[in-house]
């Protein structure tokens, strides 16, 4: 099991932010919620939440695991230990019945002046000393070792009742997935019997993700023309100004009608943006996916697929909206299904933010990382979503492949 190869801190770490997410995916849920009639958008919210349930379930179960597994070794680590203060106990005794079998002052004397010379009466003396020291030094022995052996039959019990708290814990929070699932279960029933409708959102949605498709495909070409023309502008002047001097003009490289044609500070920017794949922030500080990126099954309807050119954000109400990374707006404007968009471009690559309720940029400006582009859009359902979109020149890529791990 993947747990088994965490640390204790790891598996608590990831249930610190396991936790973090349910209490966020259980705010934008309770805002959904306040509509009676339910929305696909309490739909997301608790399937993400069963998602993370799930999770923050297994982990508790990876952190039961490795305390299972340490009070196993320490298991061991006492029944050697055990062994040994046996093995010592025995040896000690053993001490214990010679010393006594010679004990009187008699004997002893006897043993060291019977010796049959200086040198024997000397080494008989040394090693009286030796044997009475290794008596000294077998008790200390067998007194460390039952002090260990106490430690770690105490380390044991804590672990224990560690474990059983932890087995309380994840009794709790399976509970709570059952009950997220039954609920899970009664709004897809609900659904269910909106079917009428919710082909009509379908049908009105695709209209809105071609249009959305159209507008930002016919951006880019026109802005790909544009640079081509730019660049065909600055090589006619070189060529003239190699010319008047006698310069020999190296042929430039021939640009595809599909990509920008990038000036030296635009290819910098398009190379930075291409080098922090899956390290850029995400466009609100708060929310999960809720619609991912490519053709899905619809989550209500059987036999209905529904097409993402990004990935939908469900956040909190009033969310601000930021740029994922340093570049220039291109185009903000307005379309029906999508509301309020911005454009922005990073060299070659385009990001796009649609959903939004009102918007604090304006063409021609120069953003950061993080500046703010406009807030989040709610709908009548209280549903609050950004669909975030990446482009590489004409194409069209998977933009949660861009954005930080949550």
């Amino acid at each position: 099991m993947a747990w088994a190869q965490k640390s204790k801190s790891q598996l608590e770490q990831e249930k610190k932010q396991t936790l973090q997410k349910i209490k966020e995916a259980e705010k934008i849920l309770n805002q959904t919620a306040t509509q009676k009639k339910a929305s696909l958008g309490q739909l997301s919210a608790i399937n993400n939440q069963i998602q993370e349930q799930e999770k923050l379930v297994n982990t508790i179960k990876g952190e039961i695991g490795l305390l299972e597994g340490q009070i196993g070794e320490i298991n061991s680590i006492v029944e050697a230990m055990e062994a040994d203060l046996k093995r010592l106990r025995e040896e000690y005794a053993a001490m214990i019945y010679a010393a006594q079998k010679s004990s009187s002052t008699l004997d002893k004397l006897n043993f060291i002046f019977s010796a049959p010379s200086v040198n024997h009466l000397l080494m008989r003396l040394k090693y009286l000393e030796q044997y009475a020291e290794a008596r000294r030094n077998q008790v200390k022995q067998i007194e460390r070792v039952r002090n260990a052996l106490s430690q770690q039959r105490t380390v044991i019990e804590e672990k224990r009742v560690e474990k059983n708290t932890l087995l309380a814990q994840q009794l709790s929070e399976s509970d709570k997935l059952l009950g997220m699932k039954q609920q899970q279960s009664a709004l897809v029933k609900n659904l269910s019997q909106r079917e009428t409708e919710i082909r009509k959102e379908i049908t009105s949605r695709k209209k809105s993700v071609d249009n959305l498709e159209k507008v930002i495909a016919e951006l880019v070409r026109k802005e790909i023309e544009k640079s081509i023309a730019e660049q065909k502008a600055r090589e006619e002047a070189e060529r003239k100004k190699a010319a008047a001097s006698n310069a020999k003009k190296e042929a430039a490289k021939p640009t595809k009608s599909n990509e920008m044609a990038l000036t030296p500070e635009a290819a910098l920017v398009s190379s930075s943006f291409q080098n922090n794949k899956g390290k850029l922030p995400w466009p609100v500080a708060s929310g999960f996916v809720s619609g991912k990126f490519g053709t899905h099954p619809h989550p209500v309807l059987k036999h209905v697929t529904v097409r993402n050119d990004g990935i939908d954000i469900q956040t909190n109400q009033n969310e601000t909206v930021r740029a994922v990374f340093d570049g220039v707006v291109t185009r903000a404007g307005f379309l029906p299904g999508f509301n309020n968009f911005v454009i922005v471009k990073h060299g070659e690559y385009f990001t796009v933010y649609a959903k939004l309720k009102d918007v604090q940029v304006k063409t021609g400006q120069v953003l950061k990382a993080k500046d703010p582009i406009g807030v989040v859009f709610s709908d009548k359902d209280g549903l609050s979503e950004v669909q975030f979109q990446v482009w590489k020149n004409t194409e069209k890529v998977n933009p949660q492949t861009w954005l930080i791990a949550r």
